[in-house]
């Protein structure tokens, strides 16, 4: 493992500062054992909050703790542990992307999931092509919120849910503090946050700025992420509040490519590529207006823009293709250029109100959202024959398009409380969408117009029964439409074929669930869904009339997904003794998923073959994490196992595939730690290691970047950190 000596020089200085100051610190003498009044926190959102309405819903609430997850690494199997059936895909090992989802949800950049930051999505194209290329430190989020996929009415049409990542907000009793980390770790791993926040007046503040850098696990994977935000809040009045708030994450990653499964087997850290670089910048900039009525209504609304790019420079051809001299060139040979210019204008509006019909008090939500968004997508130019990160082109690029979706959309959901422990929630959304593309295909000699116009409504409907103080029953059913994205019209990898006759998806969720706490000794949360998604789009392995293998990207049939999701907590000491000063703490988070194909078939070379019972892409049977920690006044320390079982890259179930572009992606075991230690008040020291037994495995199969190939997962590494907050 590498270690550069100038991280060591950091953390040294980091330590001179507490030095000097630990001779200033005066001993405590108010005890708060404020971590463990976090562990007595709720799993799940409340019936209410906000302008919004949780009531009914499966939801999850995440609190990040240094001590449970491996924050400083933006590991996202461990901020999401306690959340059953979450399958994540890891594109690398430095926590750049997010990739999530459930329930058979496309998981490529939580394509399929509603992503957002303190209300407002993050997605860079809500409808057109809705991937999360933004990605905000972990450190830095305050809580999560996760709503599955009834979350479809209040916040989209989405299948895959809403994620809420709520940044931190300043400590309002000064008018100026600090938080500082600084962290190093293996193959020169080093991560430096830094944060200020306070209050003076009526103006309230909190900023920061991270950055992360390494060489990455394997070669050719090095890396440089930088993330910046600020959110400046002014309380005109006891009534009203006006925020501004501005984001932005950029990084620059060499890929070191995708590998075929003998490779794979062979070595799974070896590097295909070394030319390969991608380079994603996301800029959102964000208004947002709150203002209460009265006590029973609130408004809120908030106008927000996104604009950045995303591109990449790559030499593209199977992984079992070699990136060498060409003899007749006498150079590398060109590698292909792409890039995407995103502009969006968005403004969601939420009114809630409290109000009686009789002696019943009811709770009205409704909101309206006007989105513009567009993308001008540049693809397949023919760059330099160069090795460093160089976007310049020698020829014309093959697709040029100008992509434009304006949505709009309305909803109201309606809280209606029959008695003083059931209520029923209805509710609508009616949604419009208009999509058009413009612009030239030249690799297929093609000229785009393209024009779609898209109007429904949706529909749903949650329950919801106390069944006594601390538990109740919960179920709801909403539908979900998922238009095609532009993708689907112009793939920009040279092994994938896309059907000309492409359909949106539409479907249902549906939940059934119990939970809450028995005393202070187990904490649950256990339901069965069913998912039906129709017309689902999926990838196909073809061989054309050669014997070549191709990919096939079509709308594959019907599909559903039905199962059970449990989360189980239980409190080892504290459960038994509230008085006790450490809390022993074993939580399980197990979810089954039979999703499969119920109709549909794929004409491969002339033969129709049948999907019917194939399993859906992405989506293993079982995953389980089991989590053991440890927690008293000054440490909170956690052991994860995680297994997640077999699933199939493509809607084939294909076995093999020689570029290890689709076939099986084998059950795969893993054991993290975390720790963290607090000490002096203000100063605490992590430590995480991922990986501990250096699991040879990979999450993924994919045919476009970064791959094309298998996508092995990092072996063992770790990395400890220093950090003050004052």
């Amino acid at each position: 493992m590498k270690f550069h000596f100038k991280y060591i020089v950091m953390a040294i200085a980091v330590a001179f500062t507490y030095t000097a100051n630990a001779q200033t610190v005066t001993k405590d003498t108010l005890k708060l054992d404020s971590v463990l009044i976090k562990e007595t926190r709720s799993k799940y959102l409340p019936e209410i909050s906000g302008q919004y309405i949780f009531s009914g819903k499966k939801t999850n609430i995440i609190y990040p703790d240094a001590g449970k997850a491996n924050l400083t690494g933006n590991n996202a199997r461990t901020l999401f542990s306690q959340v059953p059936g979450i399958n994540v895909w890891e594109m690398d090992g430095a926590g750049l992307q997010l990739n999530i989802g459930t329930r058979g949800t496309d998981i490529h950049r939580s394509i399929e999931t509603n992503i957002r930051q303190n209300g407002y999505n993050t997605n860079s194209d809500v409808v057109g092509y809705p991937e999360n290329h933004y990605n905000l430190p972990f450190q830095a989020i305050g809580e999560v919120q996760y709503v599955r996929g009834a979350s479809s009415l209040q916040f989209g049409s989405q299948f895959g849910g809403m994620v809420n990542f709520k940044i931190k907000q300043p400590d309002t009793t000064k008018a100026f503090g600090i938080e500082s980390e600084q962290t190093a770790g293996s193959n020169r791993f080093f991560n430096s946050y830094n944060a200020v926040g306070g209050k003076v007046g009526k103006v309230s503040y909190y900023a920061y700025f991270d950055a992360r850098s390494g060489d990455g696990w394997r070669p050719n994977a090095a890396f440089n992420y930088r993330a910046y935000y600020v959110n400046i809040k002014y309380q005109f009045n006891e009534k009203g509040s006006l925020s501004f708030q501005f984001s932005r994450s950029d990084y620059v990653q060499q890929i070191a490519g995708g590998l075929t499964d003998a490779m794979f087997t062979a070595n799974s850290r070896q590097s295909t590529r070394f030319r390969n670089f991608f380079m994603p910048a996301i800029n959102i900039p964000a208004i947002v207006f709150n203002y209460n009525f009265s006590p029973n209504t609130k408004l809120e609304i908030i106008s927000h823009a996104l604009f950045g790019e995303r591109s990449s420079v790559q030499y593209i051809a199977g992984s079992n293709v070699a990136d060498t001299v060409n003899k007749t060139l006498n150079t590398y040979n060109p590698r292909q250029v792409d890039r995407d210019h995103y502009k969006s204008f968005t403004t969601e509006a939420r009114l809630l109100t409290d109000y009686n019909i009789g002696s019943v008090r009811s709770t009205l939500t409704t909101g309206i959202r006007y989105a513009d968004g567009s993308t001008h997508r540049q693809q397949k130019g023919v760059g330099t024959s160069g090795t460093n990160y160089d976007l310049s082109i020698v020829k014309n690029y093959g697709i040029d398009l100008d992509l434009n979706a304006i949505n709009y959309a309305a909803f109201a959901e309606n809280i209606f409380r029959l008695t003083d422990k059931f209520s029923v929630t209805p509710g609508v959304r009616f949604e419009g969408i208009k999509t058009t593309i413009n612009g030239v295909v030249n690799n297929r000699n093609t000229n785009v117009d393209y024009k779609r116009d898209r109007t429904f409504p949706l529909f749903g409907t949650g329950m919801q029964y106390q069944v006594s103080n601390t538990t109740q029953i919960y179920g709801n059913f909403s539908q979900a439409y998922r238009p095609y994205i532009y993708a689907a019209v112009t793939p920009a990898d040279q092994l994938t074929l896309v059907d000309p006759n492409m359909k949106d998806s539409k479907g249902y969720n549906a939940d059934l669930g119990y939970r809450g706490k028995i005393g202070q000794v187990l904490t649950f949360d256990v339901n069965g869904f069913f998912v039906r998604y129709n017309d689902r789009a999926g990838t196909l392995t073809v061989q054309d009339a050669g014997g070549a293998n191709h990919l096939y990207l079509t709308t594959v049939g019907n599909a559903e997904a039905k199962g059970v999701e449990a989360y189980t907590e239980l409190s080892l000491i504290r459960g038994f003794d509230s008085q006790a000063s450490s809390d022993l703490r074993i939580f399980n988070t197990l979810a089954y998923t039979h999703g499969r194909y119920i109709s549909g078939s794929i004409n491969n070379n002339g033969t129709n073959t049948s999907l019917v019972g194939h399993k859906l892409e992405g989506t293993p049977d079982w995953t389980n994490r089991t989590g053991l920690t440890y927690i008293n006044e000054h440490i909170t320390s956690t052991v994860l196992f995680s297994y997640v079982g077999k699933q199939f890259s493509d809607a084939n179930n294909t076995l093999f595939n020689p570029t290890g572009a689709s076939g099986i992606v084998p059950a795969y075991k893993l054991v993290d730690l975390a720790f963290n230690y607090r000490f002096l008040k203000s100063y605490h020291v992590n430590f995480n290691v991922n990986n501990l037994t250096n699991q040879k495995y990979f999450t993924r199969r994919i045919n476009m970047y970064p791959g094309p190939g298998i996508l092995p997962g990092d072996g063992i590494s770790f990395n400890i950190g220093l950090g003050v907050k004052i």
